[in-house]
Parts: structure tokens; sequence; C-alpha cells
């Protein structure tokens, strides 16, 4: 039982830190405007700026007592405006919690705030934010709701606050005793404080130690803690159906032979889909196969036809960065490579779907995600509802990686729900799952370069053309591509880092293709990054250098250069790194920085029968400080495991005008056989407050792959999956 909700919305006061915290939100927005205003110049300064920017919490709900609850059993419920979706986030926020508000780590429970506490993150859950943005707030919000605790136990025990003492989540003073729990229980209006003093790092118990996952038992014991485990009572199920093809539209629909199916309750047609909602999915999906439709298709596309129209000089061009002069075209002493990249699925285990209830003017959905503010609104306008009406509950995530970040299915659960009067389940299958993903665009990059008499590298461009990854999505529409004049996520890792160089430019073209494509882990930094340190190990090999002097050399002396190399150095300490190849395997540097999180791999690859295997993978990363050291490390693993898939396996395609595989096995992925023997990961503390983790780690993976299969073959592999 709780004993004191977060259910005050309308509290008394709050602290000048949070005032600034908004503040800051509106500054970035007038500098968003500035862009569009004036030269590009600026423009380039300011999305550079952005790259390792840490945007600020910029969620409703910035008063303590929202964000925490109180049992009888005096544990602490933390109502997270950001979601689990399997990277930990809530492990560290809860040993923020733990040691801010001096309770033990098994007093404190994370949910994600559904929308009814008054805690909307506008920010959604990615861009690896979650810690990195939330360590500074929640520190806060924690240390004002023990503060506030403080103040009204020192007067229940009848003593001044500073007689008072607390630990393990209980008040002493003046010889008795009072838990969080009793305390709260007597507390008829919250009265927050201003944020106190926060308590230094140096003293914390939990934050910045390796502490187990508090979401791991349950998922262990399979407790149904996932969206395809929600239900609700008297619940029916539904399928949707959707275009095949890509760019088809719906025609016509005729539902004769399915309306008189068994288990049956409705099928309703709306603008695009069509859903059948029946006692159970089976059901639904037996008279799914029954509806006759007819598509209007106007183009049947091939892969050939996506790759013609995705090309460098074709969409709209933003110059994102320029230093110095650029290469002629038609220079002899310029080295120009060409480098590609398939289209991506997320293929993520829990396939997308939800459970919505709509009744008497209001909706509760259930569902994974990580917009629920989006989500809120969408359903909310969908309905004709206020968005106060409409309460989203999100469950843990099985695997989000920014699939998670487009949730129509929401919206249909919850117009099929109000169409029968019942709540409705609907989830998509596999195939469903393939065919109407939000896929990692496509890429195409031309690199060009230029060598002095001496062997250093004195003109670097790199050109590319994406398709959608921010622009077109339910985070940034599409009017912002005019004020930013670029799509900020295929941008990620497009820029040069080499900064020493005295010519150097990023120019990026934009094009929107004929099926979804946005975010997908990592956004931009893989290609980009694969395109451009490939590239870099190419010239030093043409300049017969040592491509860690080589790269060192063209780094600049600032904080961010120092970073990147300090990176580079400490991989190349932990591994010996060295160009020889011994018994067909070999060693391949690469590096990146992301999200402000500079990040460096060695990996050890072999090749056998003209089969790449990676042997070994030495990361070093600085993102910071680590809340959570294990759980960073195993962020690192993932990534590396993700981008060794994607390197190597992953690749979907076009086929008859349908976007192809369409299940798990056909849509090749690295299995357990693929993994490298050894993950060792390093972590550098470069600054003293915590970065993005997530996704910098997959930026440098497939240039260093890449590279040891150069040295190992003499060839340049320039195509996303590498094969031989």
């Amino acid at each position: 039982m709780t004993l004191q909700s977060n259910a005050n919305k309308n509290p008394k006061s709050s602290s000048r830190r949070k005032f600034l915290i908004r503040g800051s939100i509106g500054t970035i927005g007038v500098l968003a405007l500035g862009t569009y205003v004036f030269r590009n110049p600026l423009r380039r300064t300011v999305l550079e700026m952005a790259e390792t920017l840490v945007p600020p919490y910029s969620g409703s709900g910035t008063e303590a007592n929202l964000w925490f609850e109180i049992t009888n059993e005096n544990s602490i419920i933390l109502h997270s405006p950001k979601v689990e979706m399997g990277q930990g986030t809530f492990t560290g926020l809860a040993q923020i919690v733990a040691d801010e508000m001096e309770v033990n780590m098994n007093q404190v429970m994370v949910k994600a705030a559904a929308t009814d506490t008054g805690i909307v993150d506008g920010m959604s859950t990615g861009g690896s934010l979650s810690i990195a943005q939330l360590f500074q707030p929640l520190r806060e919000m924690a240390a004002t709701m023990r503060l506030m605790i403080h103040q009204e136990a020192a007067g229940l025990l009848g003593v001044a606050v500073e007689a008072v003492s607390i630990s393990n989540g209980v008040f002493s003073g003046g010889g008795k005793n009072l838990t969080y729990a009793e305390v709260a229980s007597k507390i008829k209006e919250w009265k927050l404080p201003e944020t106190p003093e926060l308590k230094p790092i140096s003293s914390y118990k939990y934050v910045g130690k390796p502490v187990k996952r508090i979401d791991q038992l349950a998922k262990i014991k399979g407790e149904p803690v996932f969206g395809m485990d929600a239900s609700l009572p008297n619940m029916l199920h539904a399928t949707v159906i959707r275009p095949e093809h890509v760019g088809a539209t719906l025609k016509s629909v005729d539902t004769t032979n399915a309306i008189s199916m068994p288990g049956v309750v409705k099928i309703i047609e709306q603008e695009g889909w069509v859903g059948i909602i029946a006692n159970s999915f089976p059901e639904a999906l037996a008279a799914k196969r029954k509806v006759k439709v007819e598509w209007e298709k106007s183009k049947e596309w091939t892969e050939e036809g996506i790759r013609d129209l995705l090309k460098v000089g074709n969409g709209n061009k933003m110059i994102t960065q320029k230093e110095g002069a650029t290469i002629d075209s038609d220079d002899p002493n310029a080295t120009i490579y060409e480098f590609t990249s398939p289209i991506g699925a997320h293929a993520q285990m829990e396939p997308n779907g939800a459970v919505a209830s709509v009744k008497d003017g209001k909706a509760t959905v259930i569902l994974s995600t990580q917009v629920i503010g989006i989500t809120q609104k969408q359903v909310a306008e969908a309905l004709g509802l206020e968005p106060e009406n409409v309460n989203i509950i999100c469950t843990y995530l099985g695997g989000g990686f920014g699939r998670r970040l487009n949730t129509s299915h929401a919206v249909q659960a919850a117009i099929m729900s109000r169409e029968v009067g019942r709540p409705v389940k609907y989830f998509f299958t596999r195939k469903e799952e393939f065919q109407n993903d939000t896929f990692r665009p496509p890429t195409h990059h031309i690199m060009k370069g230029r060598l002095t008499e001496n062997g250093s590298l004195e003109h670097l461009e790199h050109h590319y053309a994406s398709g959608d990854v921010a622009i077109n999505s339910v985070l940034m529409p599409a009017a912002m591509h005019s004020v930013l004049g670029t799509d900020v996520g295929a941008m990620r890792g497009g820029n040069i880092m080499y900064n020493a160089i005295p010519n150097y430019r990023a120019v990026q073209w934009h094009t929107t293709l004929p099926f979804a494509t946005s975010w997908w882990r990592s956004l931009g930094l893989l290609a980009n990054t694969f395109a451009i340190e490939s590239f870099i190990d190419e010239m030093s090999i043409k300049a017969e250098r040592n491509p860690v002097e080589f790269r060192l050399e063209m780094l600049s002396n600032d904080e961010k250069g120092e970073r990147i190399k300090n990176v580079i150095q400490k991989a190349v300490a932990m591994t010996d790194f060295h160009s020889d190849v011994s018994n067909n395997r070999a060693m391949g540097l690469a590096a990146s920085i992301d999200a402000g999180s500079p990040c460096a791999h060695v990996v050890e690859v072999s090749v056998t029968d003209q089969k790449i295997k990676v042997e070994k993978v030495t990361c070093v990363l600085d993102c910071g400080f680590a809340v959570n050291p294990d759980q960073v490390k195993a962020q690192c693993e993932g990534s590396i495991i993700m981008g060794i898939s994607a390197v190597l396996h992953e690749k979907m395609t076009l086929k008859d005008g349908r976007l192809y595989p369409i299940i798990y096995g056909a849509y090749d992925m690295a299995l357990m056989k693929d993994a490298p023997k050894e993950i060792d990961v390093h972590l550098i503390q470069g600054v003293d407050i915590p970065l993005p983790v997530g996704e910098p780690p997959l930026g440098p993976i497939g240039a260093a792959i890449g590279n040891a299969v150069r040295r190992i073959t003499g060839k340049r592999l320039t195509d996303l999956p590498l094969k031989l």
C-alpha cells in the first residue's frame, strides 16, 4: 500500500536550479532559430556543438514529490521519466536515489512514469542520454525529497533539524526513531524546500560502484513485465492489414468472407489500414486471410532503384563542416573511395503492439514505448480527447534501439477499443514487424583525401548521402530540415574529428525514401565512422605511416582532441597494437567520438576460407563519470555485438517490391558462434560528469574490422556487410 502517492501536482515552490534547467531549454530553442536566420557558418558551429551536447532534462513534473512514492514497507518507488529497455538505466537511477535519500539499494524500486503521474519527458528515451541527462536533476529531486521529510521528521521527533540523523531510511533524534514511511503517513500537505546542497560524489556508497541490476530477478523468473505480457479484463484481440509493397496505398476492401469467420467481433476500415477484432489472436489472423484487399501501386521499387535515388549529389545538400580549401575533383594527387551501407532492421525480440481500453471519455494504453508523452498526444488527437484523459503506461521494453519511437499501433489499438467498447490487444506478427519497421537508411559515402610529400594528410573530405533518420520522425518533423539544413541523426559521426588537418569538410545529401526510415541505435554513427576511419587507415597505408601516429598527429590539442588521443593510446597500450599479419590474423584500429564520448577499438580478426571472424575486441571508452561501471561495460559489450552483427551479417533488401527478409534466419544476424572469444572493456574518466554510453561504442567497430581485413587480404572492403 502506498502511504504518500505522487498525486499532488500543485506544489508550493521550486528551486532556482530547476528554473535554470528550464531556462537552458529556451536558450537551445533560440539557437536553433538563429541557425535559420543567420548564415551557414553559424549553423555549422551550432551543429558541431550539438554533437557533444548533453541536453538538460526538459520534461514536466520537476517537483520532487511527483517522482517518489513511499510504501508501508519503507521502500522508495521512483517514477522515472526514462524507460528501461535493457540498458540498465533503472539500476543506475536507483543507485542515485539510494545514495541521496540515505536508503539501501534493496529499498528502491523504479517504474517508468505513467503519464497520469504528471511526469513526462519531452525528449523521450534515446540518444544514450538517460543517465547523462538525469544525473543532476535526479540528485536534486532525491535530495529535496530527503530534506522535506527530514524537516517533517524533526517536528514529529520534537528536535531541531540539525539534531536528526538518517540511515537506511530511518530518522533518529531525541532518543526516538521514525521511518520514511511513518513520517510520510503523517504529512497532510507537501511543502517543498529549496534544493539543498548535494552530497559530494566521493561520499556515495553506491554511485560509481558496480551494483547488480534491480530488474534482473523478474526477468530471470519470467515475470510478466513486457508489453506482450499486458492484459486487461474482458479483452479482445486484433490484427491489422497493412500494405506489403513499398509505396502501396489501400484501394478497396471486401470483408464479406471474413466477417462470418469464427470468433470475429468486428472489422473496421480506417484510412490506410483495416483492423480485424476477434475473441482470440488466432481467430483474428484466420479472418485476416479471408479479407480481400486491392492495393494501388505506383511503382515497384528495387534495391537498385533505391541506390540510384540515394547517392551523393542527389537530394538536399548541407555543408555540415568546413575548414580551409576543398579538393579539386580533377586533382591527380587526390585519393577517392566510395563506401556504402545497406538498409538495416531493428529486429528487436519483442514485436510492437499495445493493449488499449477506451471507455467513458478516457483511454488507457499499455505498451513498450520510448515516447510516452508523444504517444499520449497521438492517442488523444486520434480519439478527440484531451491529453490528460489518456494514460500511457509503459512496461519494460523487449529491445528498443529506436524502434519504439514510432507507436502508431497504440493509436490503432485505441481506435479499435473505442469501436467495440472493450479492451483490445493488438501486436505485430514477426513478418509485419520486419516489413513495417522504421529502418536504418542505406547510405552512400565519397571520401576524398590528399597527402603532402612527407606523408601527412593535408585535405580530407566526407560526402555522405542518407535517408531520413531524425527528420520526418515523431521527434523531429520534416519542417525542421528547413531550420537546421541537415538531418542531425544522419549527421552523427559524419563530421571530421581530425581538426589539426588544414583543410577538411563534411557535406550531407539528404533524401526521403519511399519507405519509413528513422532512428536506429547510433543513428548515422556506424556508417559514417566506417567510411571515415576505413579511409584514414587506407591513407596511412598509402603514406607508409604507422596508423596510430598518423591519427594522433591529425588530432587537435584542445580538450576534445586530447580525449580522443587518450582512448586511442590506451587501446594501443592494452593490446600492443601492431600492423603485422600472422596465420591470417591481424589487428585493426578505429576511433570516433559521439555525443561527447570518445571511443577506440582494437580488434583481432582472422580470415579462414574467405570467412571473417572477430576473435577479440579491446574497447576503450571515455564516458566521463560512470555511475555503474559494470553496467557501462555491459553496454559496451552489447554495442560491440550489435555492431558486429550489422557489419558482418545484416542487410534488408527489396524483393518483388516488398522489403525482405521477413523472418529471423533469412535476416542474417550474428549468432553465439560469431561472438568474439573476448571483449575487453576499459573506461577512462576524461570529465567528471556522466556522458552517453549506449551508442558511442558502435562507431568504430565496422572500420576496425575492415582495417584488420585489409591487412590480411590486401583488399579494402567498402560495402557493409563486409564480405570476401
